[in-house]
């Protein structure tokens, strides 16, 4: 199952810091952050809870990027 999201970030280097950290959740099989279109793309590992696994990537992101937003 593969979803995207609209987020808030306010440079590349930041992207970069949230999309490691999405990928490093677990539940996640990848993840993909654009800073040019502020889109968010992730791939979630079968039988998941897509809905409790976002809610700990968007607590993983503002550990290394506080001043981030993900729209779940």
């Amino acid at each position: 199952m593969k979803k995207t999201y609209k987020v808030d970030v306010d440079c590349a280097n930041c992207a970069a810091k949230m999309e490691e950290a999405v990928k490093k959740t677990e539940g996640v099989k990848d993840a993909t952050l654009s800073f040019m279109t502020l889109k968010l793309k992730v791939e979630f590992e079968d039988g998941v809870n897509i809905d409790e696994v976002m809610q700990k990537a968007y607590k993983n992101c503002k550990v290394v990027e506080d001043d981030c937003e993900i729209y779940l």
